[in-house]
């Protein structure tokens, strides 16, 4: 239950904060491809058995981080060369192709390594499940880190969401905060797809309520992110375990359910609301 809490925590102030920083409503770590490269990463470390005497047991969750960092500043790079105003619909589509190329790259290792790899399947499609307390203490350094760096820019969100330019003229000094907000949600997510492998619409879904519901100040909107982020995805978990009792559904396949209809009204409206401006 803790690391349920942990992990949702850790992807609703990501989403939270990759949103404000795009000024996207539909920004979150799994459209963007971050959750797929951060697993890539993952997979990557038990298909080669890494382990760097330098990092010990964290070398798993640090090689996911470094890839969920290269996926998102290529799918950002990739998507301004193709429209120069970071669209959102340029944007999502990067991401979705980026996360299918690398899902494919995943489905190649297993395919290589043979029925001892066999047992990711389950593990990417999210789950919690038969984790100890090993990966609670994997996962909390980053958890703290990651939230401290995104909860002390409140201000600078809310300055960047009025426009790049904007927020220069009121003192923000723009390309060092959205290096700090990347890198943090990044580390966010590499630490908790590490943990739990793939949870998508978590950082879609509870940003996007929570900023219905409390309004779009991300002094507020950040840490109720955090917590309503934990309190989901616990929930998620617990239907996973009793749906179908005594067999345990991945909690994955629960967000996914709830997130992706969500995800296509978010979708619907903004397209509506283009059309009728």
């Amino acid at each position: 239950m803790l690391l349920a809490g942990l992990v949702g925590a850790s992807l609703a102030i990501s989403g939270a904060a990759f949103q404000g920083l795009l000024q996207n409503p539909l920004a979150d770590p799994y459209t963007l491809g971050v959750s797929s490269g951060a697993s890539v990463g993952a997979v990557l470390v038990l298909f080669l058995g890494l382990s760097f005497p330098i990092f010990a047991i964290f070398t798993l969750p640090i090689m996911s981080i470094v890839t969920a960092v290269l996926t998102l500043l290529f799918v950002i790079t990739f998507a301004r060369m193709l429209d120069k105003t970071l669209s959102i619909e340029t944007l999502i589509l990067t991401g979705i192709v980026m996360g299918s190329f690398l899902g494919s790259v995943i489905s190649l290792m297993i395919a290589l390594t043979g029925e001892e790899l066999r047992q990711i399947v389950g593990w990417l499609l999210g789950s919690v499940a038969m984790r100890g307390w090993n990966y609670v203490g994997l996962l909390i350094p980053f958890f703290v880190i990651g939230s401290l760096l995104l909860l002390i820019q409140g201000q600078e969100l809310n300055a960047m969401s009025l426009g790049e330019e904007r927020a220069k003229q009121l003192g923000v000094p723009t390309e060092k905060r959205k290096a700090i907000i990347l890198l943090a949600a990044s580390i966010l997510t590499g630490a908790a797809v590490a943990v739990s492998g793939t949870i998508g619409f978590v950082g879609l879904v509870v940003p996007h309520i929570c900023r219905k519901l409390f309004g779009v100040d991300h002094r507020h909107l950040l840490p109720l992110s955090l917590i309503n982020g934990a309190t989901f995805l616990i929930l998620a978990d617990l239907i996973s375990r009793t749906i179908i009792a005594p067999v345990e559904l991945p909690i994955g396949v629960i967000t996914s359910l709830i997130g992706a209809p969500i995800f296509a009204g978010i979708l619907y409206h903004q397209r509506k609301e283009r059309a009728v401006a």
